[in-house]
């Protein structure tokens, strides 16, 4: 029997008689599917081949009859489920049984998914033969959606009420007695639920706030506001107090009527605790700063008497093993002294980074350098593993020298005599990563979560004998969070293991100047930029400068010199400060931060104040000169930028 597609809904006819159910004909039933939108309702042939489609099924799957008629069921069911072989399962079930129902995703034209409720009913010939089917599909998902709202909804009130210990989560009547009691109020409060269930939540009140009415007045906010918040001391079963927040909420039903509230209650007296000690901290180490602001004035006549015994021509022995220990104590009460004050700068905010593209293989060469001294006393064996490619990471360049010679300082102070130390460079994802490792005694596990601390050092019976006020990692780890990175800290604590510190700061691309570059050496060595917005000024300076020898380019603007730096090397920027489009300062900055080694700047403008010339020094730039420039002046800066001759020292601009 085959089964014909369902007339279009203007081909349909009226009904001559009045509808009953002795009138009913085929047609009236055709008419009724057709017209249903709110289900998909069509009939599928034996192998599972769409032959009819309805209203409903082109608005809730999206296809016209003539794009899905012939096509197989599998067209709207998600690939998981095709891969299960699900479609074909539901029609061998509904042929052997007759009929088949079931929920689950299925897809509609353009790919989105809802959920749908699927009934596939076999159809039987007049001789009792299966001649195909009928499906009839209904989206649930908006039902679908609000049953996992609720579940969701229903779960999580579950855990927090039954599972959380941190809190004390329980509800009050309307007249403030005690009706629910969770496990976390038991930990928190010390009451079984039997012992205040059905008493006044005033009990957990000190007697001050209690004489002040406090809890009556919290559930007054509470019903007026509908939520209130404190934080206060309370008092447990036993009598002890503790520092609580507290979260009390009215409760009303669908209708409006109050019906109580619920009120959370969480210990935070560690944590005020440890606020207390945290200011205590900010304290000490303002303290620090200050005194080693106070140690710098007696340092600097020692550093001075130091450098007049070393002028002696022929000093007794005891003088000079003299003056030498006190040149060596006196380095390292100098580093002691630049510690407390790094750690007052970092505490303050005061402390500021220059930051630039800054390769970090050169850095780590020269950290090495610093400790090589006391390394090569002891007899160590240092690896260095730089890495195949050149890591770039945006920093200031002194501070990531002192992070890395810290941690290397470190390494080489608790290596013992002919130990070994290593230093590798990687990039690993976004992140360079810098792995110092030592065979020395190792820090205890217990210790891994303090080794960064103010003045923490290791257990070992030479840690104090070594020297240091435990400042070194503490500074390591806030110089390296300023620069957006982290450090970390591996030991199993066994000697001879050691200990490995895990250094990461995000890498960034190479500067522009490098990457780009193509010029010939010598002649970027002697090509000089001259900027400024005035045509005539900038190309009558350009010819000055080539009757004087040199090479120049000209940009006429900020944007102009910028885009110029980026493509080419130059030795030497003449730089105009007032420019339309980009101040000389602001072309000067942009060329520092995104340059790696950045041409001299020398700032040519028609202000010649005090003033000026000190932004022009702020901005990086070796000297200012006032305009009408005197040659002679400039032809001397440029033969001390190019050749590294310093020339008589101008009268006119005052260098950097």
């Amino acid at each position: 029997m085959e089964l014909p597609n369902l007339p279009p809904a203007s081909h349909r006819m009226s009904p001559q008689l009045p509808l009953t159910a002795q009138t009913l004909q085929d047609s009236h039933y055709r008419q009724m599917v057709a017209t249903v939108t709110d289900y998909a309702i069509f009939f599928i042939d034996l192998n599972g081949l769409v032959i009819s489609w309805n209203a409903g099924a082109q608005k809730l799957v999206g296809y016209e009859a003539d794009e899905v008629l012939g096509r197989h069921i599998t067209a709207f069911y998600p690939p998981e489920l095709i891969e299960k072989g699900w479609p074909e399962q539901e029609l061998r079930v509904a042929r052997a049984a007759g009929r088949i129902e079931d929920e689950g995703w299925r897809v509609r034209k353009d790919g989105t998914r809802f959920w749908a409720n699927i009934v596939i009913t076999r159809l039987d010939g007049e001789d009792g033969a299966p001649i195909g089917f009928s499906k009839i599909t209904r989206d649930l998902s908006e039902r679908r959606r609000q049953e996992e709202l609720l579940r969701h909804s229903e779960e999580r009130f579950r855990l927090l009420v039954e599972g959380v210990h941190d809190y004390a989560i329980f509800m009050l009547d309307p007249g403030g007695y005690v009706i629910s009691w969770n496990r976390g109020a038991q930990q928190n409060k010390g009451y079984e639920a039997s012992e205040i269930i059905g008493k006044h939540f005033s009990v957990f009140y000190p007697p001050d706030l209690m004489a002040r009415g406090w809890p009556a007045e919290e559930l007054r906010r509470a019903l007026r506001d509908g939520r209130f918040e404190d934080e206060g001391w309370r008092v447990r079963k036993d009598g002890t107090r503790f520092w609580a927040s507290v979260v009390i909420t009215a409760l009303h039903d669908a209708t409006g009527v109050h019906r109580g509230f619920a009120k959370v209650t969480r210990d935070l007296t560690e944590r005020r605790r440890v606020r207390a000690l945290e200011d205590e901290g900010r304290r000490i180490t303002h303290f620090l700063a200050m005194l080693g602001h106070e140690l710098r004035n007696p340092l600097a006549p020692i550093s001075n008497a130091v450098a007049l015994l070393e002028r002696e021509a022929e000093p007794s022995k005891v003088l000079r093993v003299s003056r030498e220990i006190i040149a060596r104590q006196l380095q390292q009460l100098t580093r002691l002294v630049d510690d407390l004050l790094d750690v007052g700068r970092i505490t303050s905010g005061k402390i500021h980074l220059e930051l630039q593209p800054v390769l970090l293989r050169d850095v780590l060469h020269h950290a090495l350098e610093t400790v090589q001294p006391l390394s090569d006393q002891k007899g160590h064996v240092v690896e260095v593993f730089p890495g195949d490619a050149d890591v770039w990471v945006m920093g200031d360049t002194a501070r990531l020298l002192q992070i890395l010679s810290n941690l290397l300082h470190n390494a080489v102070k608790f290596t013992p005599m002919g130990g070994h130390i290593s230093a590798r460079i990687l990039t690993v994802g976004p992140n360079a990563e810098v792995l110092v490792k030592d065979d020395g005694p190792g820090i205890a596990p217990g210790q891994l979560n303090t080794i960064f601390d103010l003045f923490v050092q290791g257990e070992q019976d030479s840690g104090r004998s070594l020297g240091g006020l435990g400042l070194g990692l503490s500074l390591v780890q806030q110089l390296v969070s300023l620069h957006g990175g982290s450090v970390s800290a591996f030991s199993t604590g066994r000697p001879g293991e050691g200990a490995e510190f895990l250094l990461q700061i995000p890498v960034v691309a190479a500067p522009r100047l490098l990457a780009g570059q193509s010029m010939d050496k010598d002649e970027a060595t002697q090509t000089v930029l001259v900027v400024d917005d005035n045509h005539d000024s900038a190309d009558t300076l350009s010819m000055i400068l080539e009757s004087l020898g040199y090479q120049t380019v000209v940009a006429y603007g900020g944007a102009e010199a910028l885009e110029a730096v980026k493509t080419r090397a130059f030795a030497a920027v003449l730089l105009d400060i007032g420019m339309p489009d980009f101040s000389g300062l602001q072309v000067a900055d942009e060329v520092r931060r995104t340059l790696g080694k950045p041409p001299a700047m020398i700032a040519v403008s028609g202000y010649g104040q005090d003033s000026d010339r000190s932004s022009s020094q702020k901005a990086g730039f070796m000297a200012h000169l006032a305009k009408p420039v005197d040659v002679e002046v400039l032809d001397q800066l440029l033969q001390q930028v190019l050749h590294g001759k310093p020339g008589r020292k101008p009268a006119g601009p005052r260098l950097a």
